[in-house]
């Protein structure tokens, strides 16, 4: 015979009204959350130091010297505002830049006071600045405590937790450890002595107009310098608008002083840094000429010198009319061959540079060497542009982006565009310089046929002419160069510059953050009160009983608070006394349907154990001896016998007993202390227990009983988990099924469901006990006993253990249901 069975799923529905009472239910965690929520917050708003963002706002102009626009040559060319503003945001958003803004403003240095809850940063509060020697190594990441004695009197102390501690130098900034000794350390200096340690140099002095306050704590610290220059960088953020040359760039930081500061500096950086740029060309043009200028120079004055001493030695001071014409023909001719030579000098040097280097951001400006050709000078001007933006992307950009490939291939089209420009127009001029030769050639010939003293005058005062021709063009050359770049602004103008005129507070909604843990405390009993309906198949009603089956509930049986189960006899006028004189009133107008004549039989059984069976059967019993009926109360679930524990006898011989043959019917009936009322014990526990109560004794037993007793209780084993009870269902006049409240299974009941819809039982109702009237579920009934064990726990004194104990999930519904 099969002993176990198997739930058979049932269609549920989401009960919303018992979800909406189990949460109610949860009304006192709802405060403590609350409650708990509310310090959280309040305490996370009193030592939270907030963060604000302040902002500037600047334009990337395209301004062109007015001056110069003629000899654009000399002047950097952007390509446009759109090239611009991209490498100014790119700039922006460099490392090197926040570098140099950093060390500009020492942000690398803090000045802090102790606060309540952590240390403070005082900026250009502190009554005092440290001057640290920068050329040395400086204590980092700890912090140096200036205490003022007097006015004029001063102690570091610094606490040493490690023998080794790191220091660094803000010049190379390189990182080095230094040995320092493990504790406490003291010294005492006065204002402007000088601090030599091994980890500290410098000098401390008061600020201008600040008197400092005596015996108050204060705090020097040193930081990482790439680790400042990191943090900077990932809190300044940079907006533009789609078409617009306007850039909005924020700051977030705890302190405003320091965020004006820093966006000032920002932005004053990258002026001089674009300013710097604009002038490249100039400033390369300007170092060209300089050594033009000095080589020139240098021949000017030697062809100077021989001039003069040959008119001294030869007296000739002057060229006869004939000479002078032909020295004017000389000098026409050898300055545009000097222009013709310098030009080639020009491209031959850019063909090289073009073949030789990897960068062109250093082109001189073609206008030194005189060159006026519009395509050198457009694509000259172009390159140069897409180097300084590649250089600036290297800072900011992976190696491997895509667009370094965009820009390098743009680099190289222009590079082999310019070398066909450079053969193209150098085999134009030695053709113009080829013409000067012949020329040349000419006038030579009738230079020939002057006199000896002449020709040496006119030679002498053609070198000099040209040195000085040449030099001329160069000082042309660098004043040009000199003015446009006097004459430059910078590009970036300042519209809006940073000031404290009311700081974003970031995150400071303190209502919204209450808002919030009052939500979250709401939110979690519903949470939890939702999980627990979805998981919850307990019986919490007798609403829920009626709607899971057509058996009839015979009664209702309130919660037993006493230690055991003889409820009616110790206390009759309780209402679960009440309910059980209830049960026995129907259970009489039951069997008057019946037409019995005789004594009647009642069997108690229920699905699993714990459902307080053996509870109902005593009482029921008791309720009716006490009614003036001689009631026996049988203990016939002898797999977990306990009936004779309440009534304080002993169990050595009983129901067992009898069937097997070891004992009379007469010895095993006990009586108790309840008037009218015996029992019959199960006695030991059988190894085939239901195997006996198929035995024809059994049946012999309770047609002898009945000749003697009004009413015969029998107390079974529950049918969910054995089937013995279904054995004695023949024997019975009336069957009575026990559910538990909060503690029964909705799929329990499929079982005997089927059983009475085959008519397997007969004459059948239900006794709902547990019942508790605290409405935690909307219907009037308790949250009771809060059991949340599996069926293999039901079994518990049925079946040999085999399983587990209740899991993790088991065990925290079973500490809610327990609240």
């Amino acid at each position: 015979m099969e002993e176990e069975f198997e739930v058979l799923e049932s269609s549920t529905t989401f009960d919303i009204k018992k979800f909406l009472f189990r949460a109610l239910s949860y009304w006192k965690l709802f405060v403590v959350l609350l409650a708990i929520g509310v310090f959280i917050v309040y305490q996370k708003n009193i030592r939270e130091e907030f963060s604000y963002r302040l902002g500037t706002k600047i334009s990337i102009e395209d301004d062109t010297n007015p001056l110069f626009t003629s000899n654009a040559s000399l002047t950097f060319k952007w390509g446009g505002v759109t090239a611009k503003l991209q490498t100014i945001i790119v700039t922006l958003s460099s490392r090197t830049h926040h570098e140099k803004v950093v060390d500009r403003l020492e942000f690398y240095k803090s000045y802090l006071k102790q606060g309540r809850f952590r240390k403070q940063d005082i900026y250009k509060a502190a009554p005092f600045r440290f001057y640290h020697d920068y050329n040395t190594a400086q204590l980092i990441n700890i912090p140096i405590q200036v205490t003022f004695l007097d006015a004029a009197t001063y102690e570091l102390e610094i606490n040493f937790e490690s023998a080794v501690v790191s220091a660094q130098n803000y010049i190379t900034k390189q990182i080095s450890r230094v040995d320092v000794p493990v504790g406490l350390f003291k010294r005492r200096y006065t204002i402007g002595e000088a601090i030599d340690l091994p980890f500290l140099k410098g000098e401390l002095k008061l600020a201008e107009g600040r008197t400092p306050n005596i015996n108050t704590p204060l705090f020097i610290q040193f930081s990482h310098f790439d680790g400042v220059v990191a943090s900077y960088k990932g809190r300044l953020n940079v907006n533009n608008m789609k078409s617009s040359p306007i850039l909005d760039i924020s700051l977030i930081d705890k302190n405003t002083h320091k965020i004006v500061d820093y966006l000032n500096t920002v932005v004053a950086v990258l002026s001089e840094d674009q300013l710097e740029r604009k002038n490249q060309y100039a400033t390369n043009a300007i170092t060209f000429i300089e050594e033009q200028i000095a080589r020139v120079k240098d021949e000017l004055s030697e062809n100077a010198s021989a001039l003069n001493s040959y008119r001294k030695k030869n007296k000739i001071f002057s060229l006869d009319s004939e000479s002078e014409l032909l020295n004017d023909k000389f000098s026409k001719l050898d300055a545009s061959k000097e222009s013709i030579n310098r030009q080639l000098d020009y491209y031959s040097q850019l063909k090289h540079y073009l073949l030789s280097s990897s960068s062109f951001t250093d082109i001189p400006a073609p206008s030194i060497a005189g060159i006026g050709d519009p395509n050198i000078l457009s694509n000259v001007a172009k390159i140069n542009e897409l180097s300084v933006q590649k250089s600036k992307l290297q800072y900011s950009v992976r190696k491997d982006a895509t667009i370094f490939d965009d820009l390098n291939r743009q680099i190289e089209g222009l590079k082999n565009v310019l070398l066909e420009n450079i053969s193209s127009v150098t085999n134009g001029l030695k053709r113009e310089l080829d013409v000067v030769n012949q020329d040349l050639k000419l006038v030579e010939l009738q230079f020939s046929k002057l006199p000896e003293d002449q020709q040496e005058l006119i030679g002498m005062e053609r070198q000099y002419t040209l040195s000085q021709q040449t030099y001329n063009v160069f000082l042309a050359k660098r004043g040009e160069a000199e003015i446009i770049k006097a004459s430059n602004v910078s590009d970036i103008l300042v519209i809006d510059p940073a000031k404290n005129t009311g700081a974003t507070v970031l995150g400071r909604n303190l209502n919204q953050r209450y808002v919030f843990a009052g939500f979250i405390a709401l939110l979690i009993p519903l949470l939890i009160a939702l999980v627990l309906t979805f998981l919850d198949h307990n019986i919490h009603s007798p609403l829920d009983v009626e709607k899971l089956t057509s058996i009839p509930i015979l009664g209702v049986v309130g919660k037993n608070l006493l230690d055991n189960n003889l409820i009616v006899h110790r206390k009759p006028k309780s209402a679960v006394a009440e309910s059980f004189r209830a049960i026995r009133s129907g259970l009489q107008y039951f069997y008057k349907g019946l037409n019995l004549d005789g004594a009647r039989t009642v069997m108690i059984t229920s699905s699993v154990s714990g459902e307080g069976k053996t509870f109902c059967s005593i009482n029921i019993a008791t309720v009716f001896a006490l009614s003036g009926k001689k009631t026996i109360l049988l203990g016939l679930d002898l797999r977990k016998p306990k009936i004779f524990d309440d009534f304080n006898i002993k169990n050595d011989l009983g129901i067992v007993n009898y069937l097997i043959g070891d004992a009379s019917l007469n010895t095993v009936i006990q009586s108790t202390d309840i008037a009218g009322l015996d029992l019959i014990t199960s006695g030991p526990i059988p190894p085939n227990p239901s195997e006996l109560l198929m035995h024809d004794k059994l049946e012999e037993m309770i047609e002898e009983l009945k000749r003697t007793y009004d009413y015969i209780v029998l107390d079974t084993p529950p049918v969910g988990l054995v089937a013995d009870a279904l054995e004695l269902n023949e024997h019975v006049d009336a069957s009575i099924y026990v559910v538990r409240q909060d503690y029964t299974k909705r799929e329990m009941l499929n079982f005997i469901n089927e059983k009475y819809r085959t008519k397997q039982v007969k004459n059948i109702s239900i006794v709902y006990n547990g019942y508790d009237q605290k409405a935690k579920y909307g219907y009037g009934y308790g949250y009771g006993y809060g059991y949340g064990y599996g069926y293999g726990n039901y079994a518990n004194g049925y079946h040999e253990s085999g399983g587990k104990k209740g899991g993790v999930v088991r065990k925290l519904k079973t500490l809610l249901k327990r609240r």
